[in-house]
């Protein structure tokens, strides 16, 4: 059942609290993911670096960083766990010696299903939970969200 305009505002914390009410909804869907992620035996960021990796391979560690916004000089220990799992490995990269590039295992490439099929799971249940059409928007909002500091 859906809930009118004045419900769901009524439900927001904090007097509608952007940040607030986003960070608490982040927590709410961070755990939907958990879960769903959870057989694959991944983290959260482990799973968005697959995915990015999925799209396309042999990435410099600075480019995965951003594709799934974390910062480049925190990023190693992501890399060190994914390449303990053995689902990448780093290769010079042969135009520049001192950059790396970071590339999926055969291993990874065998839970590519799996992953991508969780990702298809996720979102088809937020959008039958919210409705179809306000997925759509919500999913814009988050596009224009994401640029506010390219401005």
């Amino acid at each position: 059942m859906m809930a009118t305009m004045t419900e769901e505002t009524s439900i927001l914390r904090f007097n509608g609290s952007i940040w607030c009410n986003l960070d608490i909804a982040l927590r709410s869907v961070d755990q939907l993911f958990r879960q769903e992620i959870r057989p694959a035996e991944l983290t959260v960021i482990e799973w968005y670096i697959l995915r990015a990796l999925y799209k396309r391979d042999g990435q410099h560690a600075s480019e995965l960083a951003n594709a799934v916004g974390r910062a480049a000089t925190s990023f190693t220990p992501n890399l060190d766990k994914l390449q303990n799992k053995g689902l990448i490995e780093r290769r010079p990269d042969p135009s520049d010696r001192r950059a790396v590039r970071i590339y999926l295992t055969d291993f990874a490439q065998s839970k590519r299903n799996e992953v991508l099929e969780s990702a298809r799971s996720i979102d088809a249940k937020l959008a039958e939970m919210i409705g179809q059409r306000e997925f759509q928007a919500f999913q814009k909002v988050l596009g224009l969200l994401q640029t506010i500091s390219d401005e």
